[in-house]
């Protein structure tokens, strides 16, 4: 283990729960559940059959109950990394005028690659592309074609995985970039564990990938992990999780800072959903409002899991790749190519 790899991860001056930054984020959900609640009026206007016939407080309630869970699965993290020499993520960023730049640089280019989905996608008779395809999760009344579905799967890798790959390549090892392991079979024990609690919970709660036909089920997975990996996976762990991370860390010195910013930056690249419904002001507030409410909190998760591991491919196999987007999608995809 290097020396960029010892120095410990806990900010200074403070615990993790007493942080002002976690105070403030306690605030911020509380008001956007609030106004959430007040704008939406006892019914929310989103696209999501696999939700439509749960009660509005249920579906309120969700994201809230999802952040709990995250919390729950951040203590997993947290105790079967526990004996591990902590990471100095912020060493593995240049020094904080460079950090900044580079960080602000690619926000920029990330959200100028969002608007280029918004762009090609209808331009091709699409829909608008964003970090997930329509339908992902929760379903939509209108399914992707295989067209559309191969076209976003493209464009995403290309756009958010390859191009800033080989742009920061060129300067930071993969080590920097948090694309290799410090600790490979301690990485492997956390990615088992974590995958296979949640896998059982999407299983529980979402099983629908039970009733697909051996046939089907032998073509989708397969299917949904290759279109997912490429389309979703690979942009989200190299924008966000290799390249943005040690910066955020670097220029906050904070670990929950860091968290918090890895959330909300998970987010923001889900700014136009599939389910999302655009119009009037209204449904538009309400569906923003809902991004950062359901995406929010698995974003902070990959982000810990990530400061923990020192390694972005954790959170990628362990809580991406195959749950949920086998496990819970493979049906979606099934329906999407036709087979049965």
């Amino acid at each position: 283990m290097t020396s960029t790899d010892t120095p410990p991860l806990a900010p200074k001056g403070g615990s993790f729960l007493s942080s002002p930054v976690l105070i403030a984020g306690v605030i911020a959900w509380i008001s956007l559940n609030a106004a959430a609640l007040v704008l939406a009026g006892g019914y929310l206007p989103f696209d999501r059959p696999a939700l439509a016939s749960l009660p509005f407080a249920v579906q309120m309630a969700f994201p809230t109950v999802g952040m709990i869970q995250i919390i729950a699965m951040m203590g997993l993290v947290w105790w079967l990394t526990r004996r591990r020499a902590p990471v100095d993520m912020g060493a593995r960023a240049p020094e904080k005028t460079r950090a900044a730049w580079e960080m602000a640089g690619l926000l920029a280019y990330a959200m100028l690659g969002q608007a280029g989905g918004w762009l090609l996608g209808p331009a091709l008779g699409y829909r608008a592309f964003s970090f997930h395809i329509a339908g992902t999760l929760v379903g939509c009344s209108t399914l992707a074609s295989p067209g559309e579905a191969i076209t976003w799967c493209v464009y995403n890798f290309i756009v958010f995985a390859v191009i800033p790959y080989l742009w920061f390549r060129r300067r930071y090892s993969n080590l920097q970039l948090n694309l290799k392991s410090v600790a490979p079979m301690n990485d492997a024990w956390v990615i088992l564990v974590v995958g296979v609690v949640e896998a059982t919970t999407e299983f529980l709660t979402l099983p629908g990938i039970t009733k697909l036909s051996p046939h089907a089920l032998l073509l989708a997975a397969p299917l949904s992990f290759g279109l997912f990996f490429f389309g979703t996976v690979l942009p989200t762990m190299v924008l966000i999780y290799a390249i943005l991370l040690p910066r955020y860390m670097k220029l906050t010195g904070s670990m929950t800072a860091t968290v918090i910013l890895g959330g909300l930056t998970y987010a923001v690249m889900h700014l136009v959903e599939g389910w999302s419904s655009f119009a009037n002001p209204k449904d538009t507030a309400l569906s923003l409002i809902f991004v950062f409410l359901t995406y929010t909190s698995p974003g902070m998760f990959k982000a810990y899991f990530t400061l923990r591991t020192g390694n972005a491919w954790a959170h990628a196999i362990g809580y991406h790749a195959f749950a949920p987007h086998v496990i819970v999608d493979a049906p979606m995809i099934a329906h999407v190519f036709g087979i049965e």
